[in-house]
Formats: structure tokens, sequence, C-alpha cells
């Protein structure tokens, strides 16, 4: 008979740390495109960072947040079976799937050593979630990686559908304060005016969860896969990404 898993943190506590934007899973470095589209002039002002914001939560924002759904529902799904030796393979064949949706190399990268880094500090901050955070595998994109994190820690499908939707408006609000001459009040406002558009786009991604994986969102920003190219290339960075 398996050993019982370790229980989880409260709920609240798990939706504070993962949310949190000092959490050293190396999210901090990264613009989400939004240097490279600055510096292009495609966004020049308070109402350009809105619409880019508003713009990346409803396209990449959306199938990520649907894939860290279904990953938490699959991860949930091992641990309630005791069966965590099913787990690796069920988070390989969405993260196939997730790659098959990022036509970008760059932003494929990124996406698996944010993941990396997400796993491995969340390891060493809560070593007692060890033994589902080593059946996910060692790297894994993203999205996904928050999906396994969520469900380790207690949280729900819909729970890590909204981290990720966050983190998807926040990285880049949070990073145009240093890129743009932009009071830091106004990028929080932004963000406060997408709160219900995050709502609603998690409740969105949460029905997906338990879809079989190529039936996830396919959405595209080209524009996003462009900026992510062209900011390998460019000599003067501030952000990885």
């Amino acid at each position: 008979m398996p050993a019982p898993l370790p229980s989880a943190p409260s709920r609240s506590a798990a939706l504070l740390l993962l949310g949190d934007g000092r959490l050293p899973a190396g999210g901090y470095a990264h613009s989400a495109g939004l240097e490279q589209a600055i510096s292009r002039g495609w966004v020049r002002s308070g109402e350009d960072l809105a619409a880019y914001l508003r713009g990346r939560i409803h396209t990449t924002g959306l199938v990520s947040a649907s894939f860290a759904a279904a990953a938490q529902h699959r991860t949930r799904t091992a641990m309630d079976d005791e069966d965590l030796a099913a787990l690796g393979p069920a988070l390989a064949e969405l993260d196939r799937e997730l790659v098959a949706r990022t036509p970008s190399p760059a932003l494929r990268r990124i996406a698996r050593d944010l993941g990396r880094m997400l796993l491995r500090a969340m390891r060493s901050i809560a070593p007692a979630q060890g033994p589902v955070l080593e059946a996910a595998g060692p790297v894994l994109q993203q999205p996904i990686a928050y999906g396994v994190v969520a469900a380790a820690l207690g949280l729900d499908a819909r729970d890590a559908a909204g981290l990720v939707l966050y983190e998807a408006a926040a990285t880049p609000a949070v990073a145009a304060v240093k890129l743009m001459s932009i009071d830091p009040f106004a990028t929080h406002r932004c963000l406060a005016e997408l709160a219900e558009e995050i709502d609603e786009l998690a409740a969105t991604a949460t029905t997906f969860a338990a879809r079989s994986p190529h039936e996830l969102p396919a959405l595209t920003a080209p524009l996003s896969d462009i900026a992510a190219e062209l900011h390998v290339h460019h000599d003067q960075r501030l952000f990885a990404s």
C-alpha cells in the first residue's frame, strides 16, 4: 500500500505564495515580450500597455491557463488514486501539445526554463510535496508546472488557471515600470481593471481541465512570437525575454 501523500498548506497561503512576484522562480527576470514591443514602438503609452495586457490574457494567457488547469486535474487524479507513476506520461502528453502551440523556439526555451525553476523552487520551499513534484518529471513548461504545483499545494484547477492568467498580465505590467516612463500606479490600475476578465477567463480555462490534450485551446499571438525571436538577437536587453 503506498504511503499517504503529505498534507498541503492552506489554500489561502498557497495562493499567496504562488501569486507573489518575489517567488524565486525566475519570472522577475522576464518582461513577457514587452521590452521588445516597446523597443519596436508597438507599445508607447499607458493605453498601449493596457491593450497589450488585455490581448495577452485573451490569447496566450488563456492557452496557458487551460494547460495549467489540465495539469492540475491530472496531478490531483494521480494523487487521489495514489498512482504517481501515471503522472509523468500524462503530463508529457500535455507538454507536447503545448509545444505544438508555441511556434517560437525562444518562447519554448523560456517556458521550459521557467517551469524547471518553478519546480526547483517548490522542492526547496515545500519539501513535503517532493513525491508529487518528482513524479511530474524534471522539465515541464511553466503553465504545466504551475498546474502540478497547484495540485500539490491543495489548489484546484480554477486556482491554477487564475494564477497563470494573473502571471501573464503581472509579469509585463511590473516590467513596464522599468521600461517606460509610466506611473507604477497606472500599471497596477491596468491589472485591477483586468480582474473581472481574468476571473472569466479562468472559469473558461477550467472547463478544459478534463479534456483530451488535443482539445485544449490553440489561440495565437503572432507578434509575441516575432518579438521573442527579435529579442534573442537584441544587443541591449534589460530582461531575458
